[in-house]
């Protein structure tokens, strides 16, 4: 009878086991393959609608960065006003069909590397399924971008092109590729990629902090689990702010070194770049050209791109959550 009773509680273990093994990590699995297309799908959504809203303004900047020119809001005017004239209206968007292919996988990527590093860091700091401390958020941040930026950086190369060149010389994104390819090397399309990374870091790193500490804040003095659609683009348009700010001078170095083959310039490093900008056109009119242009459109892009994420992802789980429910 002993042995019978052991037996029996034997099976019964193994009974109870099996059903576990079998179905509980394909489940897990399979959650954590639609968390990540969750977070690639809304991260693209929210990087093509935020960059198509201000792509007239990003041209325009883009467009001063690159020359001598001395920037203020009444030139500014002048140029995209002078561009709708020659060019017509949909000339202001010249660059955004670059733009777009290098964004909707640039956003995709660093959203969901976001998430997924937020969820590393997490574990390692054994804050798991709570708010990271503040140097963890930056951290997380960081290496989104700087993950995004490595993949898509020949994309960004061309839509700088495309944004400072008439139409007649580069009739679309492969022609650019091939242009580049034979007349300059392969090369040329990772020039200013040193600057890139280096403004990434405290970019990504800050925006992604300023959004996610702004939220945390509103979450601990309202008690709400989630800020509102207003709210949420006056967090981002604040991370915004914060983070280009921080990162600008290098922003303006990476233009003249992508553009300095069709632009009549040679530069061959950095420190070079930002002596010779500063040398020609001064430190802060030099460096800073732009800021106050990014100061409008960078807070609308970043604002409408977390906003969107955010909202997409909730409506996602929502659509996922009732499919479930249906089943």
């Amino acid at each position: 009878m002993g042995n019978g009773v052991r037996e029996g509680q034997v099976d019964f273990k193994r009974q109870d086991a099996e059903p576990v093994t079998s179905t509980h990590l394909p489940s897990e699995d399979n959650q954590e393959k639609k968390k990540v297309l969750n977070s690639l799908m809304s991260g693209a959504l929210a990087g093509a609608v935020a960059k198509t809203a201000v792509a007239p303004l990003d041209r325009t900047k883009i467009m001063f960065q690159v020359s001598s020119k001395r920037f203020s809001a009444k030139e500014a005017y002048r140029l995209i006003y002078r561009t709708y004239l020659n060019e017509g209206f949909w000339s202001l968007w010249r660059g955004n069909s670059a733009t777009m292919v290098r964004v909707i996988p640039y956003a995709a990527i660093q959203f969901c590397a976001h998430e997924e590093y937020k969820q590393l860091l997490g574990s390692y700091y054994g804050f798991q399924g709570k708010a990271l401390t503040p140097f963890p958020r930056f951290i997380a941040g960081s290496l989104a971008g700087t993950t995004a930026a490595m993949l898509t950086y020949p994309l960004d190369m061309v839509r700088a092109r495309m944004a400072v060149t008439p139409k007649e010389m580069y009739s679309n994104i492969v022609h650019v590729f091939i242009r580049i390819s034979r007349e300059e090397g392969l090369k040329t399309l990772y020039r200013g990629f040193t600057p890139t990374i280096l403004g990434v870091i405290p970019y990504a790193g800050l925006s992604f902090f300023t959004y996610e500490t702004l939220k945390k804040l509103h979450a601990d003095h309202s008690g709400k689990l989630q800020p509102s659609p207003p709210e949420r683009l006056l967090f981002g348009a604040c991370a915004g702010l914060i983070g280009q700010s921080a990162s600008y001078p290098l922003d303006v170095v990476r233009r003249r070194m992508q553009t300095a083959g069709v632009m009549g310039h040679t530069y061959s490093s950095i420190l070079l770049t930002m002596q010779e900008i500063i040398r020609e056109e001064g430190l802060i009119r030099g460096l800073y050209k732009g800021l106050s242009m990014n100061w409008v459109k960078g807070p609308i892009a970043v604002g409408i791109s977390f906003t969107t994420f955010d909202l997409t992802q909730i409506l996602l789980r929502k659509l996922q959550h009732s499919t479930n429910v249906e089943r």
